[in-house]
Protein backbone atom coordinates (compact mmCIF):
# COMPACT_ATOMS: atom_id res chain seq x y z
CA UNK A 1 0.00 0.00 0.00
CA UNK A 2 1.36 3.42 -0.96
CA UNK A 3 2.02 5.87 1.81
CA UNK A 4 0.42 9.31 1.93
CA UNK A 5 3.75 10.88 1.01
CA UNK A 6 4.10 8.61 -2.01
CA UNK A 7 0.55 9.42 -3.10
CA UNK A 8 1.31 13.14 -2.95
CA UNK A 9 4.56 12.68 -4.81
CA UNK A 10 2.79 10.73 -7.55
CA UNK A 11 -0.10 13.18 -7.87
CA UNK A 12 -0.37 14.57 -11.37
CA UNK A 13 -1.47 18.18 -11.78
CA UNK A 14 -3.17 18.67 -15.18
CA UNK A 15 -2.14 22.31 -15.61
CA UNK A 16 -3.29 23.87 -18.87
CA UNK A 17 -3.39 27.34 -20.40
CA UNK A 18 -6.85 28.34 -19.12
CA UNK A 19 -6.24 27.27 -15.50
CA UNK A 20 -2.86 29.05 -15.57
CA UNK A 21 -4.52 32.21 -16.90
CA UNK A 22 -7.14 31.90 -14.16
CA UNK A 23 -4.39 31.51 -11.54
CA UNK A 24 -2.61 34.67 -12.69
CA UNK A 25 -5.79 36.71 -13.14
CA UNK A 26 -7.06 35.61 -9.72
CA UNK A 27 -3.86 36.81 -8.06
CA UNK A 28 -3.95 40.05 -10.07
CA UNK A 29 -7.53 40.72 -8.98
CA UNK A 30 -6.62 40.12 -5.32
CA UNK A 31 -3.63 42.45 -5.66
CA UNK A 32 -5.96 45.33 -6.52
CA UNK A 33 -7.67 45.01 -3.12
CA UNK A 34 -5.33 47.34 -1.17
CA UNK A 35 -5.61 50.03 -3.86
CA UNK A 36 -9.43 49.89 -3.73
CA UNK A 37 -9.40 50.04 0.08
CA UNK A 38 -7.38 53.26 -0.20
CA UNK A 39 -9.83 54.69 -2.77
CA UNK A 40 -12.94 53.97 -0.67
CA UNK A 41 -14.09 56.84 1.52
CA UNK A 42 -15.63 54.48 4.03
CA UNK A 43 -13.38 53.42 6.88
CA UNK A 44 -10.94 50.60 6.08
CA UNK A 45 -12.79 48.10 8.30
CA UNK A 46 -16.11 49.23 6.82
CA UNK A 47 -14.68 48.52 3.36
CA UNK A 48 -14.08 44.95 4.56
CA UNK A 49 -17.73 44.78 5.63
CA UNK A 50 -18.89 45.70 2.12
CA UNK A 51 -16.44 43.18 0.65
CA UNK A 52 -18.22 40.46 2.64
CA UNK A 53 -21.79 41.76 2.48
CA UNK A 54 -22.21 42.68 -1.18
CA UNK A 55 -21.36 39.21 -2.65
CA UNK A 56 -23.32 37.36 0.07
CA UNK A 57 -26.61 37.04 -1.88
CA UNK A 58 -24.72 35.55 -4.83
CA UNK A 59 -22.86 33.10 -2.57
CA UNK A 60 -26.09 32.06 -0.84
CA UNK A 61 -27.69 31.36 -4.22
CA UNK A 62 -24.67 29.37 -5.39
CA UNK A 63 -24.65 27.44 -2.09
CA UNK A 64 -28.34 26.65 -2.53
CA UNK A 65 -27.67 25.31 -6.04
CA UNK A 66 -24.70 23.36 -4.70
CA UNK A 67 -26.73 21.68 -1.96
CA UNK A 68 -29.65 21.10 -4.30
CA UNK A 69 -27.40 19.22 -6.72
CA UNK A 70 -25.81 17.21 -3.88
CA UNK A 71 -23.08 15.84 -6.16
CA UNK A 72 -20.72 14.67 -3.43
CA UNK A 73 -21.59 17.77 -1.39
CA UNK A 74 -22.83 17.34 2.16
CA UNK A 75 -25.13 19.73 3.98
CA UNK A 76 -23.39 21.28 6.99
CA UNK A 77 -24.03 19.67 10.35
CA UNK A 78 -24.69 21.96 13.29
CA UNK A 79 -21.15 21.34 14.57
CA UNK A 80 -19.55 22.12 11.21
CA UNK A 81 -21.70 25.21 10.80
CA UNK A 82 -20.60 26.49 14.22
CA UNK A 83 -16.94 25.86 13.33
CA UNK A 84 -17.35 27.76 10.05
CA UNK A 85 -19.09 30.65 11.76
CA UNK A 86 -16.15 30.85 14.18
CA UNK A 87 -13.80 30.73 11.19
CA UNK A 88 -15.72 33.67 9.74
CA UNK A 89 -14.99 35.68 12.90
CA UNK A 90 -11.25 35.08 12.43
CA UNK A 91 -11.57 36.03 8.76
CA UNK A 92 -13.24 39.28 9.86
CA UNK A 93 -10.33 39.96 12.24
CA UNK A 94 -7.93 39.18 9.39
CA UNK A 95 -9.59 41.71 7.09
CA UNK A 96 -9.91 44.34 9.84
CA UNK A 97 -6.20 44.10 10.72
CA UNK A 98 -5.11 44.01 7.09
CA UNK A 99 -7.27 46.94 5.97
CA UNK A 100 -6.11 49.06 8.91
CA UNK A 101 -2.53 48.19 7.98
CA UNK A 102 -3.12 49.12 4.33
CA UNK A 103 -3.89 52.68 5.39
CA UNK A 104 -0.59 52.97 7.29
CA UNK A 105 2.07 51.28 5.16
CA UNK A 106 3.08 50.77 1.53
CA UNK A 107 0.75 48.68 -0.60
CA UNK A 108 3.56 46.24 -1.50
CA UNK A 109 4.42 45.71 2.17
CA UNK A 110 0.77 45.27 3.10
CA UNK A 111 0.22 42.58 0.47
CA UNK A 112 3.44 40.75 1.26
CA UNK A 113 2.96 40.70 5.04
CA UNK A 114 -0.74 39.91 4.61
CA UNK A 115 0.31 36.67 2.90
CA UNK A 116 2.57 35.70 5.81
CA UNK A 117 0.05 33.04 6.82
CA UNK A 118 1.95 30.47 4.71
CA UNK A 119 5.04 30.91 6.90
CA UNK A 120 3.01 30.95 10.11
CA UNK A 121 1.27 27.77 9.00
CA UNK A 122 4.62 26.12 8.29
CA UNK A 123 5.89 27.06 11.75
CA UNK A 124 2.72 25.75 13.36
CA UNK A 125 3.08 22.47 11.45
CA UNK A 126 6.59 22.00 12.80
CA UNK A 127 5.38 22.67 16.35
CA UNK A 128 2.38 20.35 16.03
CA UNK A 129 4.46 17.50 14.59
CA UNK A 130 7.24 18.13 17.12
CA UNK A 131 9.96 17.69 14.55
CA UNK A 132 13.03 19.64 13.56
CA UNK A 133 12.70 21.79 10.42
CA UNK A 134 14.17 20.53 7.16
CA UNK A 135 16.95 22.39 5.36
CA UNK A 136 14.42 24.07 3.04
CA UNK A 137 12.27 25.12 6.00
CA UNK A 138 15.27 26.59 7.81
CA UNK A 139 16.12 28.49 4.63
CA UNK A 140 12.54 29.77 4.34
CA UNK A 141 12.43 30.93 7.95
CA UNK A 142 15.84 32.60 7.69
CA UNK A 143 14.87 34.40 4.47
CA UNK A 144 11.55 35.51 5.99
CA UNK A 145 13.17 36.83 9.16
CA UNK A 146 15.91 38.65 7.25
CA UNK A 147 13.57 40.12 4.65
CA UNK A 148 10.99 41.02 7.27
CA UNK A 149 13.61 42.75 9.41
CA UNK A 150 14.74 44.81 6.39
CA UNK A 151 11.20 45.86 5.53
CA UNK A 152 10.25 46.64 9.14
CA UNK A 153 13.46 48.64 9.56
CA UNK A 154 12.73 50.60 6.40
CA UNK A 155 9.21 51.32 7.65
CA UNK A 156 10.56 52.54 10.98
CA UNK A 157 12.84 54.93 9.08
CA UNK A 158 9.73 56.54 7.58
CA UNK A 159 7.66 56.74 10.77
CA UNK A 160 6.36 54.61 13.62
CA UNK A 161 2.92 54.56 11.97
CA UNK A 162 4.23 52.67 8.92
CA UNK A 163 5.87 50.13 11.26
CA UNK A 164 2.51 49.70 13.02
CA UNK A 165 0.94 49.19 9.58
CA UNK A 166 3.40 46.40 8.76
CA UNK A 167 2.76 44.71 12.12
CA UNK A 168 -1.00 44.91 11.62
CA UNK A 169 -0.58 43.12 8.27
CA UNK A 170 1.53 40.41 9.95
CA UNK A 171 -1.22 40.05 12.56
CA UNK A 172 -3.70 39.69 9.69
CA UNK A 173 -1.63 36.77 8.39
CA UNK A 174 -1.92 35.06 11.79
CA UNK A 175 -5.71 35.56 11.86
CA UNK A 176 -5.92 34.17 8.31
CA UNK A 177 -4.34 30.91 9.47
CA UNK A 178 -6.95 30.61 12.24
CA UNK A 179 -9.60 31.06 9.55
CA UNK A 180 -7.98 28.76 7.00
CA UNK A 181 -7.54 25.65 9.17
CA UNK A 182 -11.25 25.09 10.01
CA UNK A 183 -12.32 26.25 6.55
CA UNK A 184 -10.07 23.68 4.87
CA UNK A 185 -11.36 20.95 7.20
CA UNK A 186 -14.93 21.82 6.25
CA UNK A 187 -14.07 21.75 2.52
CA UNK A 188 -13.34 18.02 2.86
CA UNK A 189 -17.08 17.28 2.98
CA UNK A 190 -18.77 20.54 1.97
CA UNK A 191 -18.95 22.50 -1.25
CA UNK A 192 -16.86 25.61 -1.74
CA UNK A 193 -19.84 27.97 -2.07
CA UNK A 194 -21.51 26.68 1.08
CA UNK A 195 -18.29 27.25 3.01
CA UNK A 196 -17.83 30.71 1.53
CA UNK A 197 -21.45 31.71 2.17
CA UNK A 198 -21.27 30.72 5.85
CA UNK A 199 -17.94 32.49 6.31
CA UNK A 200 -19.20 35.70 4.69
CA UNK A 201 -22.44 35.57 6.72
CA UNK A 202 -20.37 35.35 9.89
CA UNK A 203 -17.67 37.87 8.97
CA UNK A 204 -19.91 40.68 7.69
CA UNK A 205 -21.68 41.56 10.98
CA UNK A 206 -18.39 41.34 12.94
CA UNK A 207 -16.75 43.80 10.53
CA UNK A 208 -19.77 46.11 10.73
CA UNK A 209 -19.63 46.06 14.53
CA UNK A 210 -15.89 46.77 14.54
CA UNK A 211 -16.32 49.64 12.10
CA UNK A 212 -19.02 51.21 14.27
CA UNK A 213 -16.96 50.77 17.45
CA UNK A 214 -13.96 52.41 15.74
CA UNK A 215 -16.18 55.31 14.67
CA UNK A 216 -15.60 54.74 10.95
CA UNK A 217 -17.91 56.02 8.23
CA UNK A 218 -19.75 52.98 6.89
CA UNK A 219 -21.83 54.40 4.05
CA UNK A 220 -19.85 55.49 0.96
CA UNK A 221 -19.54 59.26 0.53
CA UNK A 222 -18.35 61.39 -2.35
CA UNK A 223 -16.21 58.56 -3.78
CA UNK A 224 -19.44 56.64 -4.36
CA UNK A 225 -19.98 52.91 -4.53
CA UNK A 226 -17.37 52.18 -7.20
CA UNK A 227 -14.43 51.39 -4.85
CA UNK A 228 -16.41 49.06 -2.52
CA UNK A 229 -18.19 47.40 -5.44
CA UNK A 230 -14.83 46.94 -7.14
CA UNK A 231 -13.39 45.50 -3.93
CA UNK A 232 -16.23 42.99 -3.58
CA UNK A 233 -16.01 42.04 -7.26
CA UNK A 234 -12.22 41.84 -7.60
CA UNK A 235 -11.25 40.34 -4.25
CA UNK A 236 -14.20 38.20 -3.23
CA UNK A 237 -15.89 37.11 -6.48
CA UNK A 238 -13.31 37.22 -9.27
CA UNK A 239 -10.13 36.74 -7.22
CA UNK A 240 -11.36 33.99 -4.92
CA UNK A 241 -13.49 32.40 -7.66
CA UNK A 242 -10.60 32.07 -10.12
CA UNK A 243 -8.24 30.79 -7.44
CA UNK A 244 -10.73 28.15 -6.31
CA UNK A 245 -11.04 27.03 -9.94
CA UNK A 246 -7.29 26.92 -10.61
CA UNK A 247 -5.79 25.53 -7.38
CA UNK A 248 -6.44 21.86 -8.15
CA UNK A 249 -4.61 22.17 -11.47
CA UNK A 250 -1.18 23.13 -10.08
CA UNK A 251 1.35 22.05 -7.48
CA UNK A 252 1.89 24.15 -4.34
CA UNK A 253 5.19 25.42 -5.82
CA UNK A 254 3.47 26.84 -8.91
CA UNK A 255 0.74 28.34 -6.74
CA UNK A 256 3.40 29.90 -4.51
CA UNK A 257 5.22 31.38 -7.49
CA UNK A 258 1.97 32.85 -8.82
CA UNK A 259 1.34 34.32 -5.38
CA UNK A 260 4.35 36.58 -5.92
CA UNK A 261 2.46 38.53 -8.57
CA UNK A 262 0.31 40.04 -5.80
CA UNK A 263 2.96 42.15 -4.00
CA UNK A 264 4.50 43.12 -7.36
CA UNK A 265 1.17 44.43 -8.71
CA UNK A 266 0.34 46.06 -5.37
CA UNK A 267 3.73 47.80 -5.29
CA UNK A 268 3.21 49.00 -8.88
CA UNK A 269 -0.24 50.39 -8.08
CA UNK A 270 1.19 52.05 -4.95
CA UNK A 271 3.86 53.72 -7.08
CA UNK A 272 1.45 54.85 -9.83
CA UNK A 273 -1.44 55.95 -7.62
CA UNK A 274 0.24 57.06 -4.40
CA UNK A 275 3.86 57.78 -5.38
CA UNK A 276 5.17 55.02 -3.08
CA UNK A 277 8.74 54.49 -4.28
CA UNK A 278 10.68 51.32 -3.55
CA UNK A 279 14.40 51.64 -2.88
CA UNK A 280 16.81 48.73 -3.42
CA UNK A 281 16.67 47.65 0.27
CA UNK A 282 12.86 47.47 -0.04
CA UNK A 283 13.15 45.31 -3.15
CA UNK A 284 15.74 43.06 -1.49
CA UNK A 285 13.56 42.61 1.59
CA UNK A 286 10.49 41.84 -0.52
CA UNK A 287 12.49 39.33 -2.58
CA UNK A 288 13.63 37.50 0.57
CA UNK A 289 10.13 37.30 2.05
CA UNK A 290 8.66 36.33 -1.34
CA UNK A 291 11.22 33.55 -1.72
CA UNK A 292 10.34 32.30 1.76
CA UNK A 293 6.65 32.20 0.79
CA UNK A 294 7.46 30.06 -2.27
CA UNK A 295 9.49 27.61 -0.17
CA UNK A 296 6.72 27.44 2.43
CA UNK A 297 4.08 26.74 -0.23
CA UNK A 298 6.28 24.08 -1.85
CA UNK A 299 6.86 22.46 1.54
CA UNK A 300 3.10 22.13 2.01
CA UNK A 301 3.17 19.24 -0.45
CA UNK A 302 5.42 17.26 1.88
CA UNK A 303 3.42 17.80 5.12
Amino acid sequence: MATATQERAEKIYPGGAWPFAALLLGNAALALGPWLVRLADTGPVAAGFWRMALPLPLFLWLAWRELRGRQGVAAPTSRTACILLAAGVFFALDLASWHLGIELTKLGNATLFGNSGSLILMGWGLFALRRAPSRAEVLALAAALTGGAILLGRSLEVSTSTLVGDLLCVLAGAFYVLYLLPAQAARATMGQWTVLALVCASAAPVLLLLAVVLGEPVWPGTAGWTPVLGLALSSQIVGQGLLVYSLRHFSPLVVGMALLTQPAIAALSGWLAFDEWLAWPDIAGMALVAGALVIARAGAADD
